[in-house]
C-alpha cells in the first residue's frame, strides 16, 4: 500500500504489484482471537469514538457529549471527532465548530486560531504542550470517510497549534485519511495514515518525507496511544479484504455506487454490519449451528494492537465476523486498565492491562 492508488499499466494487465488485490494476513502478533467478543459487558453507548486521560480519570466522546467518571462533563453543538488532553487542557475537535479548549473548569478558552481547523481526525498534546493535529480530507467530514475511501482522495494534513497563541502550522500535506498521532520521546511524529495503511514517522517539526515504520496492515489504522509498559496501542478501526481492494481498482464501479446506492449498502468496510439482510458479501459467509463463521467475509472487524517500542505488533486483541465489538475507534491505558471504544459496537470496554507481554 505504500504505492497506493497508482497502478501502473503493466501491474493492473498481470494483476501484480500495486494493483493485486491481496491483503496481508492476520499473523504473529495480529494472529485471530475472541478477546474483545469475550470481554463482559461494557459501558452502554451510542457510537463511543475517541477516549482520553483527563483530570486523572477516562473521559470518552459520544456524539455530541464527553462522559466522564462523575457523569455528563459537556455537550457540544456538533458531533465531537477527537479528544486529547493535558494537565490543564481538554482539546476538542467537532465536527461543526473546529477546534476548541476548556480549563480544567471546562471554561471555553479557546484562542482565535489564525486558520481555520476542520475535519480533525486525531489530536495529541507533546510535552511542551504543542497540540498535533491530523484532518482526514479536505472535502470530506470525519462521518465521512467511507465515502473519502471510495473516492480514492489524498488531502489530509499534519499540522499543530500553539494553544496560547492560536498559531496555526501545517506541516505535510497530501496525506491518505491520516487518523492517529503520537509523539515520541525524541519528538518525531508518528501517523497512522489509514488509507496506505502504514504508519510513518516525520521529523519533530513534522517534516521530511517520513520513514515508514509498519507497513501493509491489514485493516485502515486510526489512533495511537501511549502503553505503561512502553510501546504503543494502536486502533484498526475497519478491516481490508480482497473484495474492497478489487472495487478500489473498478472507477467506474465505484462511481456507480457512490451515486446511486445508499451508503448503507455500498461495499466498502464500517464500524459494524450485519443488521440489515441486504448488506453486501452476505453471500460468502458460512453459517453451521447458527453460527457465523470467524474466517467469513465481513464489512466491520474489532481489532486493538499492541506494539512495541519499534512499532512492531507484540499482542492484539480481536472481534471477528459475526462479533458485536468492531469498530475500534479509541484506547486509553491507565491504572493497569485498557479502555476501549467500541464505535460499532456501541459500547466502552475495559480489559486488565497488567500480565500483558508487552
Amino acid at each position: 500500500m505504500t504505492r497506493m492508488f497508482r497502478f501502473p499499466a503493466l501491474d493492473r494487465f498481470m494483476g501484480r504489484g500495486s494493483a493485486a488485490v491481496t491483503v496481508p494476513p492476520l499473523d504473529g502478533g495480529l494472529k485471530p482471537n475472541n478477546r474483545l467478543e469475550d470481554l463482559p459487558p461494557g459501558i452502554a453507548a451510542q457510537a463511543p469514538d475517541d477516549i482520553t486521560l483527563w483530570q486523572g480519570a477516562p473521559a470518552f466522546s459520544d456524539g455530541t457529549q464527553i462522559i466522564g467518571a462523575t457523569g455528563l462533563l459537556l455537550t457540544t453543538e456538533s458531533p465531537i471527532t477527537a479528544l486529547a488532553a493535558s494537565d490543564t487542557l481538554l482539546a476538542v475537535a467537532t465536527a461543526g465548530h473546529g477546534l476548541k479548549l476548556f480549563n480544567p473548569m471546562m471554561r471555553d478558552v479557546t484562542p482565535a486560531f489564525l486558520s481555520p481547523v476542520d475535519h480533525v481526525t486525531a489530536l495529541a498534546f507533546a510535552p511542551d504542550g504543542t497540540l498535533w493535529f491530523t484532518t482526514g480530507s479536505a472535502t470530506n467530514p470525519p462521518a465521512d470517510w467511507r465515502r473519502d475511501l471510495m473516492e480514492m482522495n489524498r488531502s489530509g494534513t499534519l499540522g499543530h497549534v500553539n494553544p496560547a497563541t492560536g498559531e496555526v502550522t501545517i506541516s505535510q500535506t497530501r496525506l491518505a485519511w491520516p487518523a492517529g498521532i503520537a509523539i515520541r520521546r525524541s519528538g518525531a511524529v508518528v501517523v497512522a495514515e489509514a488509507w496506505a495503511s502504514h504508519l510513518i514517522e516525520f521529523d519533530a517539526e513534522g517534516r521530511g518525507k517520513g520513514q515508514i515504520l509498519l507497513d501493509e496492515i491489514p485493516g485502515y489504522p486510526g489512533r495511537l496511544t501511549r502503553r505503561a509498559s512502553g510501546g504503543w496501542w494502536f486502533c484498526v478501526f475497519a478491516p481490508r479484504s480482497p473484495l474492497f481492494e478489487f472495487v478500489l481498482r473498478e472507477p467506474g464501479y465505484r462511481k456507480a455506487m457512490l451515486d446511486r446506492i445508499d451508503p448503507a449498502f455500498w461495499v466498502a468496510p464500517n464500524y459494524s454490519s450485519g443488521a440489515n439482510f441486504r448488506e453486501p458479501m452476505q453471500g460468502g459467509a458460512l453459517k453451521q449451528m447458527g453460527i457465523l463463521k470467524p474466517w467469513a467475509p465481513t464489512l466491520s472487524y474489532g481489532l486493538v494492537v499492541a506494539l512495541d517500542r519499534n512499532f512492531v505488533p507484540v499482542e492484539s486483541l480481536h472481534s471477528r465476523a459475526g462479533g458485536r465489538r468492531h469498530g475500534i475507534t479509541g484506547a486509553l491505558e491507565t491504572g493497569g486498565t485498557l479502555w476501549l471504544t467500541a464505535h460499532g459496537g456501541g459500547e466502552v470496554l475495559t480489559v486488565s492491562s497488567e500480565g500483558s507481554d508487552t
